[in-house]
């Protein structure tokens, strides 16, 4: 496994990739450098230096993993990494302690005036009126993003006697109360807090979040710390509402442009800033340096990935539990895509009973690999199967119920095309996989690597003419099994093979007047790989 650091990491981050790869490091490469390097490579990590670019993705031909040491990843394509099949990993936890710690330090500076008294001092100055403070006791800390890092800042705050209220719609009322924090709505904390403290990710949604109509709402004398990314906060309108006084001060570890260029804000009395050290301590960079290769390597390995940013993230203990599931997953997904073929719009799945417990994500992927592969051929995998689907229009729908009649669990697969739509549904008998109904027809089907399908009307004589036919071309029956809807009704029949079928043979069989339809299923790929 080669894998190339093109940042600087710790040396516990170094050794560990060491131990299991062979690793360049190199934290001065350019980026013409990099794009013209990383196509020997199966492994890429990087911190916040390096832009992994859709260029660096395109020109990674042989990428199976992209690992950042750190929170996030707005320096990774991911976009576009997912539709190439990489996996990106992240250490989200290795630095919260650091960077909630960072975010307090900026909050007591603010309110004591820390940094400029200091430099007053070291002038030979003695002016202590100039640098009268506040206290925070009794204070209200707005925290936009209540994830690990804003928990951490509200636990911490709370400490010292400060009134937490939080904005974040992901966030239960029952989980904030356990922090001792009010949920408020977002104008409302704008109006409500004395300080302001940011903790989210970077995306559209959330660039320029507070902006100039946002510090407009603002209670008057607030002060704003952001130490998560810059683009959360519009420099502009912060600068305008620092001059005009709205603002009292602002604590800005990070910038929309690192490091900032013609900044204005670096020119006001008012603002304290930080060369992006949120997560800047001993501890933080070597605890990330670790998470992330270890992750990196698991990924390499295909072990299962607890901080993955773009696939399923699997505990050893769910993966086992879903181990026996994702095999029956992709022979669903491969055996209705060859019995019916033809374009689908929509793709639901319904988990009943026992399974309905489990995460459904990877087993909803499992299937659309196994049906995606028939159409776009092997490069479907975890990553990039969802992508794939919704290129192509597919909507996918997840259902559960714990009620399930005649089986302990049951997974049905309902795909539409336009008015035409069809049905399959597969068990675990013994951890022995079984499709059970294919549209109406009640069957108990035993996957194999080839497989014959017919239908046909119940009568005498069917069985052996298809055997007849089957035995005049070479091809062995292994085994077979019928179902049908009623007795002399329509009735389906499915015939396990030793080898592939020529078209020629298949065409045979579907001549035959007794034979309504006829389909060979291979689905030795859906059996045999991950």
């Amino acid at each position: 496994m080669k894998i190339l650091v093109s940042d600087s990491l710790s040396k516990e981050g170094l050794n560990y990739l060491q131990k299991h790869g062979d690793v360049d490091f190199k934290p001065d490469i350019s980026p013409e450098q990099l794009a013209g390097q990383i196509g020997s490579y199966d492994a890429l990590v990087v911190r916040s230096r390096t832009r992994v670019t859709a260029e660096v993705i395109e020109a990674g031909t042989k990428l199976k993993v992209i690992g950042r040491a750190g929170v996030g990843v707005d320096n990774i394509d991911v976009e576009r990494a997912t539709a190439k099949g990489i996996i990106v990993v992240n250490a989200p936890h290795g630095n919260t302690i650091s960077a909630a710690e960072h975010a307090v330090a900026l909050l007591t500076s603010l309110a004591r005036n820390i940094p400029a008294a200091n430099y007053s001092v070291k002038q030979g100055e003695w002016k202590r009126s100039e640098h009268t403070g506040v206290e925070l006791n009794h204070k209200v800390l707005g925290v936009i993003g209540l994830g690990r890092i804003g928990s951490e800042v509200a636990r911490r705050t709370r400490g010292m006697g400060m009134k937490i209220i939080s904005y974040d719609p992901h966030v239960s009322e029952e989980q904030a109360e356990k922090l001792g924090v009010d949920m408020v709505g977002f104008e409302e904390l704008l109006q409500q807090a004395d300080f302001i403290t940011l903790h989210l990710p970077l995306g559209t949604s959330t660039r320029h979040l507070i902006g100039g109509e946002e510090l407009a709402m603002v209670k008057p004398g607030v002060r704003i710390i952001n130490s998560a990314r810059g683009g959360l906060v519009d420099e502009d309108a912060l600068y305008k509402a620092l001059q005009e006084g709205r603002v009292a001060a602002a604590a800005l570890d990070v910038f929309e442009q690192e490091p900032p260029e013609n900044c204005r804000l670096l020119e006001l009395d008012n603002v304290i800033v930080t060369p992006h050290l949120g997560a800047l301590t001993l501890e933080a960079q070597a605890n990330v340096a670790l998470q992330v290769s270890e992750q990196v390597i698991k990924a390499l390995q295909g072990d299962p990935i607890v901080s993955a940013v773009n696939v399923p993230a699997l505990m050893p203990e769910a993966k086992a539990a879903l181990e026996p599931f994702l095999p029956l997953m992709r022979v669903m997904g491969s055996f209705y895509l060859q019995m019916f073929g033809g374009s689908v719009d929509e793709i639901e799945l319904t988990y009943s009973g026992e399974v309905s417990s489990l995460p459904l994500g990877p087993m909803t992927i499992s299937c659309l690999i196994g049906f995606l592969r028939h159409v776009v051929g092997d490069g479907v995998n975890w990553v990039n199967a969802p992508h794939i689907a919704r290129e192509r229009g597919i909507t996918v729908k997840e259902s559960s119920t714990t009620e399930v009649k005649n089986y302990s669990n049951l997974i049905t697969l309902t795909a539409r095309a336009g008015n035409e739509v069809h049905h399959l549904a597969g068990t675990l008998l013994n951890n022995d996989m079984r499709i059970v109904t294919v549209d109406d027809y009640r069957i108990e089907i035993i996957p194999s690597n080839y497989m014959l399908v017919t239908t046909h009307h119940d009568r005498p004589g069917v069985v052996g003419k298809i055997g007849s036919l089957l035995g005049d071309e070479g091809v062995n029956i292994a085994s077979m099994q019928l179902g049908r809807k009623t007795e002399g009704g329509e009735a389906m029949m499915a015939l396990q093979v030793d080898e592939k079928m020529s078209e020629e043979t298949v065409d045979k069989v579907k001549d035959l007047d007794i034979i309504d339809m006829a389909r060979f299923v291979e689905i030795e790929n859906s059996i045999n790989r991950e």
